[in-house]
């Protein structure tokens, strides 16, 4: 497979326009997400990098570390495929897109087909910074033509079509898989900040639907990415996250899946869960969303796809050489950030509460999300007593039974039969 590979990417080298994969083996591919990656040319340690990383809990080291490590594993496991979505920079800063594609080289090199998607943090960032010392001053970020331009070599270059009003594509894997890229992010709004929501523009949702109705034509299955999450994940995430989520997403899920999308990898929330999503018409949608290389628990994933199945593994980054104690440090880090969060997005509700229950409700989301990063959560006693008091005090009744904490199926180590989808 990888032989084959190479000669493909030669190939295109030399003409314009997408080489035809004939070869049905199995693939092995890798995903990875929300890298955030920040350029060492666009830092001098100094009082504007200590702000930064003390605010965000991203030590810059730490997070080269951690893509190094990522990156050296990928290329001995020698994979066919890596998938991105999205999010590939800090906050969308030139220089550190063109650093990112360098770190790549050496996958590309060995035959690996890149594809990547963008996040809400790559493109017409108005607030690029770069960080020198004792100021945090502006610096220039891509535009959507440029950001095509640079990727262009990764995986815009070997594509079957292109949405005319977003970044999204269509290519080809092997002769009987596609891949279908979905943009969703709203760059073109950006004015003062990167808007965090994402939707699939009606447009944009034509076409996908009309690429899919020709691979059902052609008996060709299809795996979808896209940086926003497709369905909600966690219990209460459309009431406090939906940003998090496409707008509408209950129906863009189910159209996805009626047209024959089964299955997407997506981003944006950093946490490491898979959901699957049925449509009224009994079609069957996993939304496999990876966690973010940024923070806790540092996640990345590896999958065999095969005629019949798609078996996904795992892996979770614990330490590097500079940081044996990256895991728990980023741990901590994590639920300071996210009690933060919690307090900002319960006050922003509007909805008056009294502070027990604020302080019970904010409690109750930071638990919850501490689990969920990781996948595979299971409920401990105090986050059912919690789950319990806020009820009771809501005057509800819930027991255990009554809650699902984790939607199904596993979230770190799956195998997806491909006999189950209803066609």
């Amino acid at each position: 497979m990888k032989r084959v590979l190479n000669i493909i990417f030669l190939l295109s080298i030399f003409f314009y326009g997408f080489s035809n994969v004939v070869v049905s083996e199995d693939i092995k591919i890798a995903v990875i997400s929300d890298v955030h990656f920040l350029s060492k040319k666009l830092i001098i340690p100094g009082k504007a990098l200590s702000v930064y990383e003390n605010s965000t809990g991203r030590n810059i080291e730490d997070l080269h570390s951690v893509l190094n490590l990522v990156l050296n594993n990928l290329l001995e496991e020698e994979i066919d495929v890596l998938l991105i979505t999205g999010d590939l920079t800090n906050h969308g800063e030139r220089q550190s897109h063109i650093d990112f594609i360098e770190k790549l080289k050496p996958l590309k090199e060995a035959g690996t087909c890149i594809f990547v998607t963008p996040g809400n943090h790559d493109i017409n960032i108005p607030n690029s910074k770069q960080y020198i010392g004792d100021e945090a001053t502006t610096v220039a970020s891509v535009t959507v033509n440029e950001f095509e331009q640079l990727y262009d070599s990764l995986s815009f270059g070997n594509i079957l079509s292109k949405d005319e009003s977003s970044l999204s594509y269509a290519a080809e894997l092997n002769k009987d898989t596609w891949l279908l890229s979905l943009d969703t992010n709203r760059y073109d709004e950006n004015v003062n900040n990167s808007i965090t929501g994402g939707r699939i523009r009606n447009e944009t949702m034509i076409w996908a639907l009309q690429i899919l109705q020709e691979a059902q034509v052609k008996g060709i299955r299809v795996l979808g990415i896209m940086h926003h999450g497709l369905v909600e994940h966690m219990p209460f995430q459309s009431a406090f996250f939906s940003d998090y989520l496409v707008e509408d997403w209950k129906n863009k899920a189910d159209s996805l899946a009626d047209a024959g999308l089964n299955i997407i990898f997506t981003g944006h929330f950093h946490s490491n869960d898979i959901t699957l999503h049925k449509s009224p018409s009994g079609n069957i949608l996993y939304d496999i969303e990876t966690a973010s290389l940024s923070q806790y628990p540092f996640a990345y994933r590896i999958m065999n796809l095969s005629d019949s199945s798609l078996y996904i593994d795992t892996r979770f980054v614990t330490s590097t050489a500079s940081n044996p104690n990256l895991e728990s440090e980023y741990r901590n880090k994590l639920e300071v950030i996210t009690n933060r969060v919690a307090e900002n997005r319960i006050n922003n509700l509007g909805v008056p509460m009294p502070p027990n229950i604020k302080g019970i409700l904010r409690e109750m989301i930071v638990n919850l999300y501490m689990a969920h990063v990781k996948g595979d959560e299971v409920p401990d006693s105090e986050m059912i007593e919690m789950i319990e008091s806020f009820s009771s005090l809501l005057g509800n009744e819930v027991q255990e039974k009554d809650y699902v904490f984790d939607f199904p199926p596993e979230d770190n180590k799956l195998i997806i039969e491909f006999e189950t989808f209803n066609r």
